[in-house]
């Protein structure tokens, strides 16, 4: 099993859902971050005063699926959260040795 955390803009959330939904995942996390890479952040006027906004907002996704859909799930993150400009995000990918589902106790694939 493998572990897919995926930063992206907050507005190419519901595209990234729907295409991770046909390919048969059926579960993500998704959480609220802030952070910073290439983009450095940017300024922005309030009440006539420039200020820097450092960590710029984003969505972190968490899936955990089987091996043999990795690629597509990978894939059809790209696809949905490419924008071709500065800050589309990253993608880490990263093995799972267990899963235990705590209501029933099933583990490995059958717990996903």
């Amino acid at each position: 099993m493998k572990k897919i955390e995926a930063i992206i803009k907050p507005f190419k959330l519901d595209d990234v859902r729907e295409a991770l939904s046909e390919i048969g995942v059926n579960g993500l996390t998704v959480t609220e971050v802030k952070g910073f890479g290439r983009q450095k952040g940017h300024t922005e006027l309030y009440r006539g005063a420039e200020y820097v906004v450092d960590f710029l907002p984003k969505i972190k996704l968490e899936l955990v699926i089987a091996e043999t859909i990795l690629d597509s799930a990978v894939d059809a993150i790209i696809k949905a959260a490419h924008t071709g400009k500065i800050g589309d995000g990253k993608i880490f990918v990263s093995s799972v040795e267990q899963v235990i589902r705590i209501r029933t106790g099933e583990t490995g694939e059958a717990a996903v």
